[in-house]
């Protein structure tokens, strides 16, 4: 690590959101302070900030997601908020979704050295594994694209009567304005703006709340899927679980 990004001490915050996972998160911590600067995954100025900004920020995203469901995270990136998310969350069923080869290989590292066995990695963009991935309770997304273009890559993953939780920053209302149109089409049902994290990250961390109908995507992204599907093609690159 070097002496330009050097990690801070975890807050108390940290240890009463993780729990017994606590080791557990710092040892990522302190991967994404190291390797994920060397490989590129995250700026060497985000470390004096990874608690605050990043960790604890995806991690109480856990307090809108339901008990027991199934989560993909879409351009997972370098696990935000996915292994945050499954840290705190071991009853929920997570794919981390990601399509850059040395994303997935690090994410992969990182699954396997913390003992994550609720959650698989999978190279692939959203609109290429539509149809061999099951479609899931609930998408995930954090600094991944603008709404309107987010929702067209995720809802379409989602179940009926799923939703799609998009972590989002001041701009939260203005995106929702601005897509609501894009998401008629893709049969969004309800939106909201949602802050989460009271007490536990300063200012809470803003979520966008999207909610679809019996048919996620709309009828022409089910009828893709279901093509897809009747057809087995397998999703891009590698799909390992622990």
């Amino acid at each position: 690590m070097t002496e330009e990004a050097q990690l801070p001490p975890a807050p108390q915050a940290a240890q009463a959101v993780f729990g017994e996972r606590f080791p557990e998160v710092v040892r990522y911590a302190e991967l994404l302070a190291d390797a994920g600067v060397k490989r590129g995954l995250i700026g060497p100025r985000e470390v004096p900030r990874l608690w605050e900004r990043h960790l604890l920020n995806c991690a109480v995203l856990s307090e809108a997601v339901a008990e027991g469901v199934t989560v993909c995270d879409v351009g997972s990136g370098a696990g935000l908020p996915g292994i945050p998310l499954a840290l705190v969350r071991p009853d929920l069923r997570i794919t981390l979704l990601e399509p850059l080869l040395r994303r997935t290989t690090f994410l992969q590292e990182v699954v396997e050295l913390l003992g994550l066995d609720h959650v698989t990695v999978v190279r692939g963009r959203a609109e290429e594994v539509l149809g061999s991935l099951p479609p899931v309770h609930v998408v995930t997304a954090r600094a991944v694209a603008p709404l309107d273009r987010l929702a067209g890559w995720g809802v379409p993953l989602l179940r009926p009567y799923g939703e799609m939780l998009a972590l989002k920053g001041d701009t939260a209302e203005e995106e929702l304005r601005g897509a609501r149109a894009a998401l008629s089409k893709l049969g969004v049902v309800a939106t909201s703006v949602l802050q989460v994290g009271e007490g536990v990250v300063d200012p809470p961390s803003t979520l966008v709340r999207v909610e679809v109908g019996e048919s996620p995507g709309g009828v022409r992204f089910a009828a893709k899927r279901a093509k897809a599907a009747r057809a087995g093609r397998p999703s891009r690159g590698t799909r390992r679980r622990r």
